[in-house]
């Protein structure tokens, strides 16, 4: 399984020159808990960085800083970690849990933005497995009787 056939197509983006202000009402706008910062190169939108709503309350909220005076761009996480399309899932979730993060810039193979994955995305999706192989043991159980019968 691919990481492309579970991303969220529909990402919220914003410009690193936007106040951290203007990020909050995005993201409350847009019912997300990131936004990810991209820069355009040969018209595409090419990650650059990400925020966090986490990251506006750990790290500016909490130290008491105006947010209407920082910018996304002085905010946001630079050492951005992305996967391509291509990637396959356990891949992903290995680099997740190596790097300590829950979303990912999903890109395509040029670079530019093509989604994101998040850990409740890869959550959703196991469950859904998880669920497809308790039913498998039920048909089973279910098949076994009829025999006996």
């Amino acid at each position: 399984m691919l990481v492309g056939e579970f991303c969220t197509r529909e990402v919220a983006i914003i410009d690193r020159a936007a106040t951290i202000l203007d990020a909050a009402k995005v993201m409350r706008s847009q019912h997300v808990g990131n936004l990810v910062i991209t820069d355009t190169r040969n018209d595409q939108q090419v990650p650059v960085g990400i925020l966090t709503d986490r990251d506006i309350v750990v790290e500016l909220l909490a130290e008491e800083i105006e947010l209407d005076k920082v910018s996304v761009g002085d905010a946001m996480s630079y050492e951005l970690i992305c996967v391509k399309e291509q990637d396959g899932l356990l891949e992903t979730i290995e680099k997740m849990r190596d790097h300590g993060i829950r979303r990912l810039p999903v890109v395509d193979s040029s670079g530019a933005l093509a989604g994101i994955i998040t850990m409740d995305d890869l959550i959703e999706l196991l469950a859904e497995q998880l669920t497809d192989l308790v039913r498998l043991i039920g048909n089973e159980l279910v098949r076994e009787r009829a025999k006996r019968d």
